[in-house]
């Protein structure tokens, strides 16, 4: 009797623990961004930035990205890519989402972020990635000037890309600064 009570509960306590480890893995999601320089893993939060992974998903599965380049590289700050053509033609883009940088991610040193104009809710396609910890790029207030960059994932494989394509020689091209020399070129991106 009391060895199958064990067993029971054993049963039971498994049981139990079995939808968190369920809902702990599915809490993430992974893509490869293949890029001249080397591929990416990137770990993306959804429940922490539903929004902005959904409208990032959206483009990755629809091929939005690839052949598309990195067309801001500052080292030691971040590097930026998805919305332009290696012939320096802007691609067209879906609405503007929300910004969700409010959602407690921090930008931290490999992290992915949306990228985007003055006005705090004007991401669409174009992402960066930090090269360093930047707290001044965080949310800060609901206001024009604290409402920071959404971070939605992390590079968790690959950060040597990261450091490589950091390390690029800029100029200035077509009136944009910091322009790579060479062109880095994202391939694809896709689930994993």
């Amino acid at each position: 009797m009391i060895k199958t009570l064990i067993s029971g509960a054993t049963a039971l306590a498994l049981l139990l623990a079995l939808p968190l480890a369920v809902s702990a893995q599915g809490s993430t999601i992974e893509v490869v961004m293949k890029t001249t320089e080397g591929d990416m893993v990137i770990e993306l939060y959804p429940d922490k930035a539903p929004i902005t992974v959904k409208n990032f998903l959206t483009y990755v599965d629809e091929k939005f990205y690839d052949g598309t380049i990195f067309h801001r590289v500052i080292k030691d700050f971040m590097i930026q890519g998805g919305g332009w053509t290696p012939d320096f033609t802007q691609k067209p883009v879906y609405e503007t989402i929300r910004n969700e940088a409010d959602s407690g991610l921090k930008n931290l040193k490999y992290t992915i972020a949306m990228g985007r104009r003055m006005d705090p809710h004007s991401a669409s396609a174009q992402f960066y990635f930090n090269h360093i910890d930047n707290p001044g790029l965080d949310h800060t207030a609901k206001t024009e000037d604290g409402w920071g960059y959404c971070v939605f994932g992390k590079v968790i494989q690959g950060t040597e890309v990261v450091e490589a394509i950091a390390k690029t020689k800029t100029m200035t091209r077509r009136q944009m600064q910091d322009v790579p020399r060479e062109t880095i070129e994202i391939i694809s991106v896709r689930r994993k």
